[in-house]
């Protein structure tokens, strides 16, 4: 088997984890997840949701999301931040692409590889990611 084979078949296997963490987000509007793997280990995961002691409610009244909701790669990357594990040269699997400010959090964090299961209408977070030398592979629902 080739490496490339090896490594699709690893990005479509930690993706399906991606979707399956998604689940836990309290967000109705839209569920997302992410996994920050290193060395075939998943080193810190994450999903949109509030920030911990607020309630489980990410939409207003509107149904609009509530500013200060948290995106899962932001979830993610502060995770890891609070543990011992590194994020440099790692790779984030995330089911939706990220906004521009997530990709300013994965470029400062290290992280060489972004998968993503999802094209946002917003793709600048995309752009920016690419500007920055990082791999970004758009990996669609099977």
């Amino acid at each position: 088997m080739i490496i490339n084979d090896k490594q699709n078949i690893l990005d479509k296997r930690y993706m399906r984890m991606a979707r399956i963490w998604s689940e836990n987000s309290y967000c109705e509007r839209r569920k997302v997840g992410a996994l920050l793997v290193k060395n075939k280990m998943i080193i810190s995961d994450g999903y949109n949701g509030t920030p911990s002691g607020f309630e489980n409610n990410c939409e207003d009244e509107n149904n609009m999301s509530k500013p200060y909701v948290l995106h899962a790669e932001a979830n993610a990357i502060t995770k890891v931040a609070r543990s011992h594990n590194s994020s440099d040269d790692a790779t984030m699997y995330v089911t939706a692409s990220p906004c521009i400010e997530c990709a300013k959090l994965i470029i400062q964090s290290g992280i060489k590889r972004v998968v993503y299961g999802e094209k946002y209408r917003i793709m600048d977070g995309i752009e920016l990611l690419e500007k920055a030398g990082i791999e970004v592979i758009y990996l669609e629902n099977e």
